[in-house]
């Protein structure tokens, strides 16, 4: 009997859930296909999704629940749920490399990104990491885009529309060399070829102690760099690299994936103090040797 009513009570529980997220208008959704393709769309009263299994009026999901099953024009199911930041990202219309979830995550960490930060980025690239940066600023926070080339920084600003960010990010096209608009911020990211030539211009715009960091993809780029913030004396700098390795999730022959997201950057992170100021670690302790 108790079982019975503990089942019940669960039952409950999920139809409750369920009718709390209702889908608005403007809501960011995914779209998953009965292949596994997934799309990603915000939603518009009158609006139909294009998918190659069929179109999806977006009437049919607008004040329903998410995680249910509905059917294309074609008759093929799919599911509509809620995407989460690292679907965001990955999704993104491509022009360049993206910045993925793995880098981002040590960056948003790293760096100290939280709800009412302000936030310098250059360049804009595809949006992804702009995506992540302005989702955790929100909604009084605001991250500053600068992009050298227009038909990149169109192509970003479309992307974080899309994910229902727009209204948290100013994009600048604007050639950094020329330096920032902004004063006083609290962490600055560079994506940046060269982002060794870009140092003066950081810390006129980073607060005393703000947070500074770059991403790049070879150890020659990573040499200039520290050398070059050596020169313009940043302090506590530090340099990692980091791998995600996936598992199948199939419960009878659990293992990992055959492919593998390799080597995709080295991080460099620092901050505005001048090396003077911040202190030494510890020399560390020589292990004596048993038998000495």
């Amino acid at each position: 009997m108790a079982r019975d009513l503990d089942r019940g009570r669960g039952k409950a529980d999920r139809t409750d859930a369920m009718t709390d997220a209702l889908s608005q208008p403007n809501d960011t959704v995914l779209i998953i296909t009965e292949d596994g393709k997934k799309f990603y769309t915000r939603l518009a009263p009158g609006y139909r999704q294009h998918t190659h299994q069929g179109i999806i009026d977006h009437d049919q999901l607008i004040g329903q629940p998410l995680g249910r099953k509905i059917v294309s024009s074609t008759g093929h199911a799919c599911v509509v749920v809620e995407p989460s930041l690292a679907e965001l990202m990955k999704e993104v219309k491509r022009k360049t490399q993206i910045v993925y979830a793995k880098e981002a995550g040590r960056i948003i960490f790293k760096m100290n990104i939280y709800p009412g930060r302000r936030v310098i980025e250059a360049g804009s690239g595809s949006g992804a990491l702009t995506i992540a940066l302005a989702r955790f600023v929100s909604p009084h926070g605001r991250v500053y885009s600068y992009e050298a080339r227009d038909d990149l920084l169109r192509n970003a600003q479309a992307n974080v529309a899309k994910a229902g960010l727009g209204e948290i990010v100013e994009f600048k096209l604007r050639d950094i060399a020329e330096g920032f608009d902004e004063i006083g911020v609290d962490a600055l990211f560079l994506d940046v070829r060269e982002p060794w030539l870009y140092l003066v211009q950081a810390k006129n715009a980073l607060k005393t102690s703000g947070f500074f960091g770059a991403i790049v993809p070879t150890t020659n780029q990573v040499s200039k760099l520290l050398q070059a913030l050596h020169t313009y004396e940043f302090g506590g700098v530090e340099v990692e690299e980091n791998f995600l390795r996936t598992y199948k999730p199939v419960p009878g022959r659990l293992r990992p994936e055959d492919i593998m997201i390799g080597h995709t950057g080295y991080l460099v992170f620092a901050r505005n103090i001048t090396p003077e100021n911040f202190p030494e670690p510890p020399p560390r302790k020589r292990r004596q040797r048993l038998g000495s």
